[in-house]
């Protein structure tokens, strides 16, 4: 079945996210960034914290969360025990290596096969 608009959660475990974020950074809000056929107006990356072991910390959880105006796709970005300000350090991350556009990119392929299928 073809439809114009999809919320797809792309996670062998959607129920993994299925509360609020512990912690949201934005990397693009309310914008007008054109990919291909795909308006992308947002742009976050999510942290959900899982468990807690006594010796390695936080189990953490750092989606990618992107809305188009065909659809939003949330798909796991980094996860274990990464340490403390895990969020941080994969925003600067994506900031400032190129490593936006290939977010972007793995998201618009994404939906657009989950439009297809």
């Amino acid at each position: 079945m073809i439809t114009d608009y999809m919320d797809i959660i792309d996670l062998y475990d959607p129920s993994r996210v299925d509360k609020n974020p512990d912690e949201v950074k934005f990397l693009l809000q309310n914008g007008n960034f054109i990919q291909d056929e795909f308006e992308i107006s947002d742009i976050e990356l999510r942290l959900y914290l899982e468990k807690k072991d006594e010796k390695l910390g936080n189990y953490s959880l750092i989606t990618s969360f992107v809305k188009t105006n065909k659809g939003t796709i949330e798909m796991i970005y980094d996860e274990g025990f990464l340490g403390e300000d895990a969020l941080s350090r994969a925003f600067t991350f994506l900031t400032t290596n190129l490593g936006l556009s290939g977010l972007v990119l793995r998201s618009v392929i994404s939906i657009r096969q989950k439009i297809s299928d």
